[in-house]
């Protein structure tokens, strides 16, 4: 039991005092800019010798940078941001992993009318990809993301309130612009990240290759909150809510980040975090695979039950028996390969959902 203390104390230790703080902040009163740097590692060990309850030696490291350039004049305000994070993990028996891996650009430019007031027309550009492949572990022979596979661009104009008092800033547009980049043309074709998907002929060939990018016009709140909680701690929020006017207005995007962060002097700290990240085309698409999967491992009862909604047509009810009649393989790839038959599928399966609900 004593050495199974001291392995606590030393992992949290070394995940204290490895994390190295650089900041620096320089106001230049001529060019009326504001510089700051942070950059920050944070690494951890755990070692099992002979250990009787067993576990995995394990050392994990990740590699985080906070910079941000803020121009203010009169009424005028300029600020740039950008953040970087990179984690790994190696375990004893498993290749070396990632755990953290993000590229994230923000923007916003804001004009008020008078020096009293903390709300500013604003426009906001924000751009977030990743630095390296993703995989879906321990599968690492295909990527599932890569650099600009998923990019995400938002680009609109609104309202930003900022208090420097209270540690607060929200920001308001009903006109911003969101466009997703997959520049990699097998995930493309897959339809992920919920771009259009490549069409295929019956024989699997491919007829149009998927899209590579998908634009969409919506109304974006994002929100930043810092608050002191008890000398040395601070609670730090943001949220970013997302809604497409055209593809299921209602249905928000959210992006969700906490931060509780422990300051111990001005170079040592421990931070405490969680992400939460929501999108509504991609659970949409999640939901289908699944239903997909269902057809393929049910398919008789399964096929006679969706082929008709699927389908759509009532009134010529032998396309219907044509799509159950084929073999179990044909049936889920012909479905799972056509966008318009993923849509009425979806399209069905909610409104089924939302019968059940109200019944």
């Amino acid at each position: 039991m004593r050495f199974r203390f001291f392995l606590f104390l030393f992992l949290f230790s070394i995940t204290i005092f490895a994390q190295e703080l650089v900041s620096t902040k320089s106001p230049d009163s001529i060019s009326h800019w504001t510089k700051k740097n942070k950059l920050g590692f944070d690494i951890s060990e755990i070692t099992f010798v002979n250990w009787s309850a067993g576990g995995n030696s394990a050392v994990s490291g990740l590699l985080k940078g906070d910079f941000s350039r803020v121009y203010a004049k009169d009424n005028q305000k300029w600020v740039n941001d950008l953040s970087i994070r990179y984690g790994l993990n190696k375990q004893d028996g498993h290749e070396m992993r990632k755990t953290d891996d993000a590229i994230q650009i923000n923007s916003t430019f804001g004009y008020r009318k008078d020096t009293i007031t903390n709300w500013y027309h604003s426009a906001k550009f924000n751009f977030n990809t990743q630095f390296t492949n993703g995989y879906s572990y321990p599968n690492t022979q295909k990527a599932i993301s890569r650099l600009f596979a998923p990019a995400y661009i938002f680009l609109g104009v609104g309202a930003e309130n900022a208090s420097k008092k209270k540690h607060r800033i929200f920001y308001i547009s009903p006109f911003t612009f969101k466009t997703t980049l997959v520049l990699d043309q097998r995930l493309a074709n897959q339809g992920a990240f919920g771009v259009t998907k490549a069409q295929y002929d019956s024989n699997g060939n491919s007829i149009v290759d998927g899209k590579k990018s998908k634009t969409e016009l919506g109304f974006l709140f994002t929100s930043y909150y810092k608050k002191e909680i008890v000398k040395n701690i601070n609670l730090v929020n943001k949220v970013v809510l997302y809604s497409d006017y055209i593809n299921n207005f209602g249905n928000i995007d959210i992006d969700y980040d906490f931060l509780l962060d422990l300051v111990v002097n001005q170079y040592v700290r421990a931070s405490i975090g969680a992400r939460i990240i929501y999108d509504d085309d991609i659970k949409a698409k999640k939901e289908i695979d699944g239903l997909l999967q269902g057809l393929a491992d049910g398919h008789a009862a399964w096929s006679h039950a969706v082929a008709p909604m699927i389908m759509g047509n009532p009134d010529r009810p032998a396309l219907a028996t044509t799509l159950i009649a084929l073999p179990r393989g044909q049936f889920t790839n012909l479905v799972g390969r056509s966008p318009e038959l993923r849509a009425r599928l979806d399209a069905a399966m909610r409104a089924r959902a939302a019968d059940l609900a109200s019944s």
